[in-house]
């Protein structure tokens, strides 16, 4: 039996900072930060964070459906 002594690093999911990012930047436009967010009664950041969440995940969509066109046109599929 080997013991593997290196620390194995999980994958991480290549858009994960990018989703990150956009969250940050939908709550920046409303004049939120991770503080101010704190300091919100609960049930009003959940749903701002879910209105985010959605807004990050539509801009992803977007992306990567302009990546596939683009792609696309120039024959790499």
């Amino acid at each position: 039996m080997t013991t593997v002594t290196e620390a194995v690093r999980p994958m991480e999911d290549p858009e994960a900072s990018l989703e990150t990012a956009l969250i940050a930047e939908f709550l920046r436009a409303r004049g939120v930060d991770a503080t101010t967010l704190g300091l919100m009664p609960k049930r009003y950041a959940e749903v701002l964070m879910r209105m985010a969440s959605t807004h990050a995940s539509a801009m992803l969509a977007e992306m990567e459906a302009r990546a596939h066109f683009v792609r696309e046109i120039h024959g790499a599929e």
